[in-house]
């Protein structure tokens, strides 16, 4: 090949890639045609093993057509015991039957119940439809695992765990006395992606304000500081907070308030000694101008009684000896005066502040009988 020429050279090498490619289909041709065969000599195997067991099965329709054969035979269906409430016997432990908070369930309970609404009188023949599969008795709760019984065994079983009753708190005064702070707060149960309910943080803490140790000018002071959170009907004062996100933090808060309003309540401002009568609040007999005049009133007369010859002239007999400004407050007649005086001027004048006024004041002086209110008239 070393003598031969170009143009020789490349026809040789063309016929060579020629040679070669047909040798590559040949092959493959004969791969294929070995493969054909295998494939159908198979195919007439498998037709024989068939025919040899058993003709070509036709396909069936399960149940489109039932045939005279075991299998297809129907079951014998089981017996659908009674409900429960017709096997149950009379005296029966109800804690049993229904132990725990459950859904209602008809075949249980012993007596007839019946729940939902009526439209027309077509509509189940005009009657409310009874338990049976009632749904709508499954929507509502049910108490029926709250009964007497299961109460009794509730209690018999926290009993052990429950201490005695302390002595000397048998009444609603006796606890009162004893404890005289209330404290309330409410827990929540619910499903949610939190343990946590908003409502469960409020607290409210209630007291007397009788209970509480103060006089008049800490008294008065505590009731302005408080507002509206006092009720001077029946002398309570109520705190209520839910600032705080928990439930200790808003009772910490109440009793720092309300130490802080007791303690303040009892201070008392230089400017507070220098009020006079007319800037009171209200009426104090003890230092208004009637008090004096009821001192001075009841001195001049017992002179003119110690005056008097005789004992039957003396015009007030009740007073005594002593007629010292504490003597005379402590007699039964001033302070019967006073309380009807300080009723008419704070509580407003009526048929019975007057009348108890007209009887102080005739006390008082010694005048016996009454007014004939019908000749005033």
């Amino acid at each position: 090949m070393e003598g031969m020429s170009s143009v020789r050279k490349l026809c040789f090498a063309h016929f060579r890639l020629l040679r070669l490619s047909f040798d590559q289909t040949a092959q493959s041709r004969t791969f294929c045609r070995e493969a054909a065969l295998y494939q159908r000599s198979r195919h007439q195997r498998n037709i024989t093993e068939i025919s040899e067991e058993e003709e070509f099965r036709t396909y069936e329709i399960p149940g489109l057509k039932i045939k005279d054969d075991t299998r297809y035979k129907q079951r014998k269906r089981r017996q659908i015991p009674p409900p429960r409430y017709r096997q149950m016997p009379i005296d029966q432990d109800w804690t049993n039957v229904w132990p725990a908070a459950s859904t209602f369930k008809w075949s249980v309970v012993p007596f007839p119940v019946r729940q939902g609404y009526v439209e027309t009188a077509t509509e189940n023949d005009g009657v409310i439809p009874p338990k049976y599969a009632n749904a709508e008795l499954m929507k509502i709760p049910n108490f029926l695992h709250l009964s007497p019984a299961h109460v009794k065994k509730h209690c018999a079983a926290l009993k052990e765990f429950c201490t005695e009753w302390p002595a000397g708190l048998e009444t609603d005064e006796a606890c009162q006395k004893h404890f005289p702070v209330e404290v309330q707060s409410s827990d929540y149960v619910f499903s949610g992606p939190s343990i946590r309910d908003p409502r469960a943080r409020t607290v409210t803490v209630k007291l007397h304000l009788s209970d509480l140790e103060l006089d008049y000018h800490a008294r008065d002071k505590f009731i302005r500081l408080v507002g509206d959170c006092y009720n001077p009907d029946s002398d309570e004062v109520v705190f209520t907070s839910e600032r705080c996100p928990l439930k200790r933090q808003n009772d910490d808060y109440i009793r720092y308030l309300l130490t802080a309003i007791y303690f303040e309540s009892w201070k008392k401002e230089a400017w507070e000694d220098e009020k006079a009568e007319e800037d009171m609040e209200k009426y104090f007999w003890e230092i208004s101008k009637s008090k004096d005049t009821v001192i001075k009133l009841l001195q001049t007369t017992k002179e003119i009684d110690k005056a008097s010859a005789s004992a039957g002239d003396q015009k007030l007999q009740y007073l005594p000896d002593d007629t010292s400004e504490e003597s005379l407050l402590a007699l039964k007649e001033v302070q019967e005066y006073r309380d009807a005086i300080s009723e008419c001027m704070n509580d407003g004048e009526d048929d019975n502040s007057i009348s108890k006024y007209g009887q102080a004041v005739r006390k008082l002086l010694g005048i016996r009988g009454g007014v004939n209110t019908e000749a005033a008239s």
